[in-house]
């Protein structure tokens, strides 16, 4: 069976097309990796780029990344509505075939050592390849983000897994980590009271008492006049999108403020939009053996 590995990284540029395009060119002409999607955010001020490939191609492909990302976002005149702390700000590995979390969580520790001594930049490891629980979760590592991270270094207890104790000037630092697929959905309300979409976020998000997978902040959205509750579904299997979303058009409703649209961000599994067809159309005893792309591609295989 070919080996498989995504990897899902998000660079701290969302607004100049230009860039993008040359940041993901750099991947596109990598030898034994596929770009397959690239999604930015004006407002986020971010982009999502989704990469897949064996071991050795996804890791030439992060690196071209780095190379091509670094000269060109300099976070020191960065701002947007995402919290982030790297120029590129993470990089995740997911095993989809053929592959391991253990073979990911080692290919995010050589790709993070590679990173760190040729860029300078400083490596964080997260989620399943985190070196300490307290490490394990994203947001922990960004706390403070790019302007406070020199300040949060000096505590030995945040000294990077590789890399120099202090940010890159202008591209920050990294986390890299092996973890499972997910979903970054986005859920667009018709307010632009920003309040009302952090509490819906509180209450949904598993810190909060929400959803044990759920991980979720309150976003404003001031090119469309509108907020957004954006989220970060961590197992789409336990927690279902139409399961969230109705808990955000309930929470909304009580705000009396609408819900506008909701969003994904990237690529997802089609079964998590298979489950939510099922539920929303009451489909009885379906199987996405039913759907025929699904055949053809298999068909094909």
């Amino acid at each position: 069976m070919k080996t498989v590995i995504e990897s899902v990284p998000n660079i701290s540029e969302g607004r100049d097309r230009v860039r993008v395009e040359e940041i993901a060119a750099a991947v596109r002409a990598v030898p034994g990796a596929r770009l397959l999607d690239v999604s930015s955010d004006a407002s986020h001020n971010r982009s999502v780029l989704t990469l897949v490939g064996d071991a050795a191609g996804v890791a030439a492909a992060i690196r071209a990344l780095f190379e091509a990302a670094l000269p060109r976002i300099d976070l020191t005149k960065h701002a947007g509505e995402h919290p982030r702390m790297g120029a590129v700000d993470v990089v995740p590995f997911i095993p989809i075939r053929g592959a391991t979390v253990e073979q990911c969580v080692a290919l995010s520790r050589q790709v993070g050592a590679d990173i760190a001594e040729r860029f300078g930049v400083p490596v964080y490891l997260y989620e399943d390849s985190a070196s300490s629980d307290r490490r394990r979760n994203l947001a922990d590592i960004r706390k403070g983000e790019f302007e406070g991270f020199a300040e949060k270094m000096k505590d030995a207890a945040w000294k990077p897994d590789f890399g120099p104790e202090r940010p890159h000037a202008t591209a920050g630092v990294v986390a890299l980590g092996a973890r499972a697929p997910l979903i970054a959905y986005n859920i667009n309300l018709g307010t632009r009271d920003l309040a009302v979409a952090d509490r819906i976020a509180k209450a949904i998000r598993h810190v909060g008492g929400g959803f044990r997978y759920v991980k979720a902040m309150g976003v404003e959205l001031a090119d469309r006049g509108q907020v957004q509750v954006s989220i970060n579904m961590t197992n789409y299997r336990k927690t279902p999108l139409h399961r969230v979303f109705e808990c955000v058009r309930s929470e909304a409703e009580r705000h009396g403020v609408p819900v506008v649209g909701s969003e994904i961000v990237g690529l997802t599994p089609a079964d998590a939009l298979f489950m939510a067809a099922e539920h929303y159309l009451r489909i009885e005893k379906f199987s996405s053996e039913q759907v025929l792309e699904t055949k053809l591609l298999e068909a094909e295989e």
